[in-house]
């Protein structure tokens, strides 16, 4: 189980631009506001974007963020690529991973996977 997450990003401003508008068609909030730190959550702080100086490292994995259904998916989509992200794999069934899993996949603007999904569980 995970408690958070946190990416190093080069740019935090760039960045929160880019996951304000992906979280808020998802119904998340920034929850924590700091000269270097953002935090995202419904109640508590459970995905951080950080700048600390540090290059990120584009490719090391991902984060699938759970969207409340297809449609949230397919705007969270949307919004990802109208504030610099860039396609990974567009809003789709993804029968390999169950009949109901819909997924779409984003790079951040540091080149970080973000999957948001609906049916996934």
């Amino acid at each position: 189980m995970i408690d958070h997450i946190g990416f190093e990003v080069s740019d935090l401003a760039t960045s929160a631009r880019f996951y304000d508008a992906v979280f808020s068609r998802l119904g998340i909030r920034r929850i924590h506001d700091a000269p270097a730190a953002i935090a995202y959550g419904s109640h508590e702080p459970r995905f951080w974007i950080v700048q600390r100086g540090r290059a990120p490292a584009p490719g090391y994995g991902h984060v699938a963020i759970q969207a409340a259904g297809r449609a949230a998916v397919n705007a969270a989509y949307e919004a990802a690529l109208q504030t610099g992200g860039r396609d990974d794999g567009p809003p789709a069934v993804r029968p390999q991973y169950g009949p109901r899993y819909y997924a779409a996949y984003v790079l951040d603007p540091d080149g970080l996977r973000v999957e948001l999904v609906a049916g996934g569980h």
